[in-house]
């Protein structure tokens, strides 16, 4: 009696898997990459550089109206030079929505392609992934497929007595398909990562077109309420003129709260986020948006004062003990540290209280806890030009907090970067966090304010 072992019944089932999968249509082709045909197949190369050449004109356009703005303000008060610069102001930012909303459409059909080639990637991992399945449900037999079954199979075992450059074969047919789907998934992730980078591109376009529309909107009354003074009373433009400048002062000596130190005056807040903005390359509206919203966190929360080194503390406004102010083993250490070498008593300086969860003892405007401005601690005294930068002086923390913003992202400026970051800054992480919407809903009312200084 002829005697089969396990190996070589194992090899008869996987060849005979493996040839009634080839009579299947899914090939062992290798897949194409399908990245490299994204390329928004609705335009044709002449639409496309037709697209381009407007763009580019209208690129052209707002650097003519740039000119005629830098120009004009050159030029000495005037109704006709205000109205010619608001006139300039609007024709930017109308050629501004143009070029967005170029952009907006270009976008989409990006979107659109990309959404139907991560779809088709899908198809073929599927494919691939049963073709698999079926080859690892007919090897499983093996377990209850005994030496009389074989004996008794119709098949020619002399059939399967193959070389072992046929073997070989089979082996690398089933390599490239494992290669087929690791590939594609590769594809897939690759193509997913630039679809969530169109999406993002289109949102802040879309934002973008939002603020050059309400920039309109203000120079468009601005402009009206300079056409409606007769030009012969020259008395009434220099009451605007007063008005404006009455403003400005007003907003540049509103004071700015800051958590845990006094409040300081609004144009110093801009003067130390515009510094932090030229180290960091982050927004400064951005920048005093966060300090913004850590003040209003911190009007809610309370502030402490450490009591031990166990890490409780004391609610300054009623006294009452708390036992998770600082982490011990994380931030006790550092925090003395920190108080030392700014010349600060550690058990009368203000941190903030934990919330419900977790603990507190951030510190200052910018709420860092100490480990964390510890391992910063460096970069912030060298940007601010200290020997030791200090937590609670908002110039040093204002450009902690840039700092902080730049690693998280937040530098190109675009919508989608910052509230990212903004949400990061917090600990919520995601795209998107009450957080972070509430810290971008700051930023226009303090970017119009620091239009008014700088106008």
């Amino acid at each position: 009696m002829i005697k089969f072992g396990k190996s070589f019944l194992k090899l008869v089932i996987l060849f005979t898997a493996v040839i009634s999968l080839m009579a299947l249509p899914i090939s062992f082709q290798p897949l194409p990459n399908v990245l490299a045909q994204t390329a928004n197949p609705d335009l044709t190369p002449e639409q496309r550089k037709a697209l381009e050449d407007q763009l580019a004109k209208i690129e052209q356009e707002i650097a003519a109206q740039q000119q005629i703005l830098d120009q004009k303000k050159q030029e000495g008060s005037s109704i006709s030079r205000d109205i010619a610069i608001l006139d300039a102001q609007i024709k930017q930012a109308q050629l501004k929505i143009q070029a967005h909303n170029l952009a907006i459409s270009r976008l989409g059909k990006d979107i659109t392609v990309k959404v139907q080639v991560i779809d088709n990637l899908n198809i073929h991992i599927s494919s691939e992934q049963e073709s698999l399945a079926q080859i690892l449900r007919q090897t499983n037999q093996l377990d209850s497929y005994s030496l009389a079954e074989a004996m008794l199979s119709k098949q020619d075992l002399s059939a399967f007595l193959l070389d072992m450059d046929t073997f070989s074969t089979i082996n690398q047919s089933l390599k490239q398909k494992m290669d087929d789907i690791t590939n594609a998934k590769n594809q897939n992730e690759q193509a997913k990562n630039s679809l969530d980078q169109q999406r993002n591109q289109e949102i802040d376009t879309k934002v973008n077109v939002e603020n050059e529309q309400k920039k309109i909107k203000t120079a468009e009354a601005q402009k009206q309420a300079l056409l409606n003074i007769n030009k012969n009373q020259q008395q009434g433009y220099q009451t605007v003129i007063a008005n404006k400048q009455a403003q400005a002062a007003t907003i540049r000596n509103t004071l700015f709260p800051l958590r845990d130190v006094p409040a300081i005056k609004f144009g110093d807040a801009v003067t130390y986020a515009t510094v932090a903005f030229r180290a960091t390359g982050v927004d400064p509206a951005f920048i005093l948006a966060i300090i913004t919203q850590e003040s209003n966190l911190g009007a809610n929360v309370g502030a402490c004062y450490l009591k031990d080194a166990s890490g409780a503390g004391t609610r300054i406004s009623s006294g009452v003990t708390v036992s998770n102010l600082m982490k011990p083993d994380r931030d006790i250490q550092p925090f003395l540290e920190i108080t030392k070498l700014v010349g600060r008593d550690p058990f009368q300086t203000k941190v903030s209280c934990p919330l419900s969860v977790g603990y507190g003892g951030a510190m200052g405007p910018a709420q860092f806890i100490p480990s964390t401005w510890k391992l910063m601690a460096s970069k912030i005294a060298a940007a601010v030009g200290k020997p030791a930068a200090d937590p609670w002086n908002p110039q040093d923390a204002i450009m902690a907090s840039a700092l902080f913003l730049r690693d998280l992202g937040a530098v190109s400026g675009s919508y989608t970067s910052e509230i990212k970051a903004a949400c990061k800054y917090y600990g919520s992480g995601g795209s998107a966090c009450a957080y972070g919407t509430q810290v971008m809903a700051k930023v226009q009312a303090i970017q119009a304010n620091i239009d008014v200084l700088n106008s």
